[in-house]
């Protein structure tokens, strides 16, 4: 996938549909007639985008996903704020942003801010499978209300949040996440 492992990113930069597209192509040429799609963070976005937009996708599991839109307060705006005046006046020094966006270049940052910057939400709304989330309860990355809110757009989905757990959950408990996937792909 574009920028993932050993798949160089494109000299410009993608949007959402760009990387849903790759993963329905990818499908495509496997001969993947019907899955059910495993997305952690910015893959959580992708799978719900072919859920609501894809007959080969039989059923989603959402763990810890980005998309749900970010409750952000006056001291978020403050920082952009901050940044477009740095910017705008040609320091050398601009103020820190994300860690993840810092590390980037070229194209790949303008993707960031595409990807970023995109709601999830009308996605959400329009998924007609049956869908998962899988949610650590200390996640500062996607926080649990996001978990709360996509469980609420997502008609039918089931939640389930991990006491002591963050943004890598199924990492952090393995064994767990192998019975819940197994259980969930077993009651489609």
């Amino acid at each position: 996938m574009y920028g993932f492992g050993e798949t160089p990113h494109p000299d410009f930069p993608l949007m959402l549909d760009d990387y849903a597209k790759g993963v329905a192509d990818l499908m495509t040429d496997l001969g993947i007639g019907e899955a059910v799609l495993v997305g952690h963070s910015f893959g959580g976005r992708i799978a719900m985008r072919l859920a609501a937009r894809d007959c080969r996708v039989a059923g989603i599991l959402l763990m810890d996903s980005a998309g749900a839109r970010p409750r952000r307060g006056l001291a978020y705006y403050m920082k952009v704020i901050a940044y477009k005046l740095a910017k705008k006046m040609k320091c050398k020094r601009l103020p820190k942003g994300s860690e993840d966006y810092a590390c980037l270049s070229g194209a790949m940052k303008r993707t960031f801010v595409n990807i970023v910057n995109e709601s999830s939400e009308e996605d959400a709304v329009k998924i007609r499978v049956p869908a998962l989330l899988l949610w650590g309860a200390e996640d500062k990355d996607t926080p649990p209300y996001m978990c709360r809110r996509l469980h609420r757009l997502i008609k039918g989905s089931e939640c389930l949040i991990l006491k002591g757990a963050g943004h890598f959950a199924y990492l952090e408990h393995p064994d767990y996440t192998r019975r819940v996937i197994k259980a969930f792909r077993e009651n489609l």
